[in-house]
């Protein structure tokens, strides 16, 4: 029997048309679908496969298998598909842009399993490699979990499907491994192929996993058709640009214009192709409602030198924030679509980024996430209940799944999730620096129970992550305990805007504490300043091997009684239990102390110069070292304050 790809290349080489590279496709073949929403997705490609089944009634019972969504919600992407007899299976991340899939799985007309986004990506090079599978940690405690669902979305895949994903124990510790299966066909997307077929992607906003996906093909003896914008001559491409090398395609399709578009949202971006770089001053400041209140109290957690997830929705909002704070340039944002740095997109062109830094695969990114790379992810919440619980999956019998975010939101140092306090006609508003509540949500969303376990919160707490609830109204911190509530927006009343409105009562040690005033304010929030200030446990810091305590002061202003008596603590956290006195090093450049605390401040130094050996001290402010010497001299600590750390240092050692 003639192999029909080797006819197709013997008859007219690689480059063909759509129509011909379908008719490759036969019955329950499993097909890998590139893309992000709709950047990297193969248009042309689908709508193809959807004409030839509607006209022959062929390839009929084809698994789906994709890791993010692939839709805009409507009739583009993997909505071409969603037709009954067409589809058998789906083994996916996300169906949430999907609708036809998702009522398909609904309705039981097909088998259905989620995966997370990033072990699935990881999966298709595993295929590709030829292992058994992924294993991972990632989804333990979830409904991925073979305890709990694993993963099976409705019932006839319940009854009637078979077991992707199972438990191991390695070393005495549980993790799921997500089975490998043979891939036959992948429809991938580049920018440019030559007649060998190879692919460069200078255009596309981003890599994803095309290379991964044809290896996996290929290993499994498919065919990899991949779909481009242009053609170029035999040779002429760049090797280092060629993403899929020729020696792993086997067909090559033109797509027209309308069926190419870089993403779902925008017909071309040079800046989403990383051509050039735009003004950032050209993004507009977000509307002061409830939807930035909750965002510019998340980005309160921002910290310098962070590596930052955003989710979809409301969590792109910290980003408006952060450009708006003009403090974006001191973290780094990421997306799972493998963008590092610059501003992530939104809406259809989520996934994309302005002035990124650098453009990855999406299985290396989530490797970077999945060991711990992330140090806060902001991600959404549409239910949380008393164990500190998450679902953004399911609601009744409409399935979205979770994309990334149990991968994310399970290995992020630290978790803020994001979302309005109740849903369904709430309206509001921010005026004299508090929040009005003016018609309260119909529907709760702190429930007893969620519907489903997206994430979860006994397997955080068990981990030691630290992980916030941030609401327009109030803040909630997960304890051992569960959810404990620590913050409440001015304006609004504890018992009957926020308790009456749970199915469940929150740990309370203490009374909230009030939310930032300035979140309520309108005009920029001046957090940059904030941002910039070292934490003052991080400013004392005990040297055991040269017996020195450091004291960093710089660019630090008292304003409270309590920063004084936090300093005192530290001292005696850090001294007080050791058998020898130190030698301190004090840097006092750009202090200041609000002069209503000089004299406490100063009897706070008295009281830590008993643990010192020896001290020096240093500023470059010739004010305060009169300032601050004249007042240690009248107590009798030893005044003498230097002008540089290497004067400070020298004067110790001399000592």
């Amino acid at each position: 029997m003639v192999d029909p790809i080797a006819a197709m290349k013997m008859k007219k080489g690689k480059i063909v048309s759509a129509q011909e590279a379908i008719e490759l496709i036969r019955d329950d073949d499993t097909i890998v679908t590139a893309g992000f929403v709709g950047a990297g997705f193969a248009e042309e490609l689908a709508i193809a496969l959807k004409e030839r089944f509607l006209k022959t009634g062929r390839p009929r019972n084809l698994t789906l298998t994709y890791p993010a969504g692939q839709g805009d919600g409507k009739t583009k992407g993997l909505n071409h598909l969603a037709i009954e007899g067409l589809v058998g299976r789906i083994i996916c991340g996300h169906t949430g842009l999907t609708p036809g899939l998702g009522k398909l799985v609904n309705d039981n007309k097909i088998l259905a399993y989620n995966v997370p986004m990033g072990a699935v990506t990881q999966l298709y090079r595993d295929i590709a490699a030829g292992k058994p599978g992924n294993l991972t940690h990632v989804g333990l405690g979830t409904f991925l979990d073979p305890r709990i669902d694993g993963g099976k979305l409705n019932d006839l895949t319940k009854s009637e499907g078979e077991d992707l994903i199972t438990l191991m124990q390695v070393d005495g510790k549980d993790y799921l491994l997500y089975k490998s299966f043979p891939i036959h066909v992948a429809f991938l997307r580049g920018t440019t192929a030559d007649p060998d077929g190879n692919i460069t992607m200078e255009k596309e906003s981003m890599v994803l996993d095309a290379l991964s996906m044809a290896q996996a093909a290929r290993n499994s003896g498919g065919v990899v058709i991949v779909q481009v914008e242009r053609l170029a001559d035999l040779k002429t491409l760049n090797a280092r640009e060629v993403i899929i090398p020729g020696i792993l395609v086997d067909c090559v399709v033109v797509a027209k214009p309308e069926n190419h578009w870089q993403t779902f949202g925008e017909p071309y971006s040079t800046a989403f192709s990383c051509e050039h770089r735009v003004p950032m001053q050209a993004v507009p400041p977000l509307e002061l409602n409830g939807r930035k209140v909750v965002a510019r109290r998340a980005a309160f957690e921002l910290k310098p030198n962070s590596i930052v997830n955003l989710g979809i929705g409301m969590p792109e909002g910290v980003s408006r924030v952060a450009n708006e704070e003009r403090i974006l340039e001191y973290c780094t944002l990421t997306a799972e679509s493998g963008i590092i740095g610059g501003l992530p997109m939104g809406g259809l062109d989520f996934g994309a980024g302005i002035n990124v830094d650098a453009l990855i695969t999406e299985n290396y990114q989530f490797d970077f996430y999945d060991g711990g790379g992330l140090d806060i992810a902001f991600l959404g919440m549409a239910e949380t209940d008393a164990e500190g619980n998450v679902n953004v999956s399911r609601f009744g019998p409409r399935f979205t799944g979770p994309g990334g975010f149990i991968d994310i939101s399970q290995n992020a140092k630290t978790v803020c999730f994001m979302g309005m306090f109740t849903a369904g006609g709430l309206e509001l508003s921010v005026e004299d620096d508090r929040l009005r509540i003016l018609q309260e949500g119909r529907q709760k969303k702190f429930v007893a129970q969620v519907e489903q376990k997206t994430f979860s919160g006994l397997y955080a707490a068990q981990s030691r992550q630290r992980v916030l609830y941030i609401t327009e109204r109030c803040v909630f911190s997960l304890c051992e305990e569960g959810l404990e509530l620590i913050e409440i927006a001015p304006g609004i009343d504890l018992e009957t805007q926020v308790l009456a409105l749970m199915d469940f009562k929150p740990v309370m040690r203490r009374p909230p504490k009030l939310m930032d005033v300035r979140i309520f304010r309108f005009g920029r929030m001046g957090i940059k300043e904030d941002l910039l200030t070292i934490p003052l446990e991080e400013r004392f810091i005990y040297q055991e091997a040269d017996n020195i305590f450091f004291i960093n002061l710089e660019n630090y202003y008292i304003k409270t009684s309590e920063e004084i008596q936090q300093m005192r603590a530290l001292v005696d956290d850090s001294l007080a239990l050791l058998d020898k006195k130190v030698h301190t090093i004090a840097n006092y450049d750009n202090f200041n102390v609000s002069p209503h605390l000089v004299d406490e401040y100063v009897e706070m130094v008295k009281y830590a110069a008993g643990f010192y050996e020896s001290v020096t001290r240093y500023t470059t402010s010739t004010f305060l070292r009169m300032k601050l010497g004249d007042e240690m001299e009248r107590r009798g600590v030893a005044p003498h304050i230097y002008e540089s750390r290497e004067e400070a240092r020298s004067a110790l050692a001399c000592g």
